[in-house]
């Protein structure tokens, strides 16, 4: 049970991540995937196991791939991320590119010598 635990929280945390990233309460990510509000909340805390309608319902809500949910560091889904960030600065201006190049490096290493990097 305590490995199941684990996952549940770690699933529980990406999909927090996912929301938050989308600029979307609680609220909003219940009613686009037909869930209730505590329920979201039982498993964004890692305290409820979904069904998997209930995951389903989430990703697409979401808009978020199911590996970059459930498998967050198998190679396939750092692809994902790559394609991502690709996105992300497909429309800067040479200059907001040049500019990110600096600060991603600086970030990185803030985040590594702060432990936040998992």
């Amino acid at each position: 049970m305590e490995q199941s635990s684990q996952i549940n929280k770690e699933i529980g945390e990406r999909i927090r991540e996912a929301r938050q990233s989308k600029n979307m309460s609680q609220q909003e990510l219940a009613t686009k995937a037909n869930v209730s509000l505590p329920h979201i909340s039982e498993i964004e805390n890692g305290k409820q196991t979904m069904k998997l309608l209930t995951f389903v319902r989430i990703i697409e809500a979401l808009q978020v791939s199911a590996d970059a949910i459930l498998r967050a560091d198998v190679p396939c889904v750092n692809q994902i991320y790559q394609s991502e960030l690709a996105e992300i600065i497909s429309d800067c201006s040479p200059a907001e590119i040049r500019s990110l190049m600096k600060i991603i490096p600086e970030l990185k290493q803030t985040m590594r010598s702060n432990s936040v990097i998992e």
